[in-house]
Formats: C-alpha cells, sequence, structure tokens
C-alpha cells in the first residue's frame, strides 16, 4: 500500500525524545484496515518513508486512532526540514 499526505513535524519529548509527523485521518484509518497484515506487534507498522530525496526504513507508531512517523535526524537535516515545519510525506506500507 502507497500514501502520500502532508503534515506539520512535530517534537514528543517522551522518554526517548523524536521528531514526528503525524499521518492524517483518513490514511491512518487505511493503515488500520491492514495492520493485522502488517504489525509484528504493539501496534506498530513497518514502513519505507521517503521525505524529499531521502527514503528509509522505519515503524508508524499508533497514537490516539492515528499513526506517527518518526523522522530520523539524518533524514531531517537532508532535507532540511525543522520543527514546525509542513512536509510532504510518502510512505510504502509493507503487507
Amino acid at each position: 500500500m502507497d500514501l502520500e499526505f502532508s503534515g506539520e513535524v512535530f517534537f514528543w519529548k517522551g522518554p526517548a525524545p523524536w521528531y514526528f509527523v503525524t499521518v492524517p485521518e483518513a490514511e491512518s484509518d487505511a493503515i488500520a484496515d491492514v495492520s493485522a497484515m502488517a504489525s509484528y506487534g504493539w501496534g506498530c507498522i513497518p514502513v519505507t518513508a521517503r521525505l524529499g530525496d531521502t527514503s528509509w526504513r522505519t515503524s508508524l507508531f499508533p497514537k490516539d486512532g492515528k499513526y506517527l512517523v518518526p523522522l530520523k535526524t539524518s533524514v531531517r537535516k537532508a532535507a532540511a526540514v525543522d520543527l514546525g515545519d509542513v512536509v510532504s510525506v510518502r510512505l510504502t506500507v509493507d503487507v
């Protein structure tokens, strides 16, 4: 399954601080529909993500009925992305 969407980069100050983009509701619903085939536990969904010219393997995290895309530091630097930027993300969900 391939998806593309835009979202704002935010910082989560939890026990393991990280930058994320929230997958919008419609796309999150589509992912939830295939989650039983894709998840490897705790609701995490393995994907190939693309931001600008950079692609990487990661896992989506479920949160409040939607999913979060974690943005690695190397990816943010390569795309010159910072907190609060609205970015376009492409996902390939491994089902």
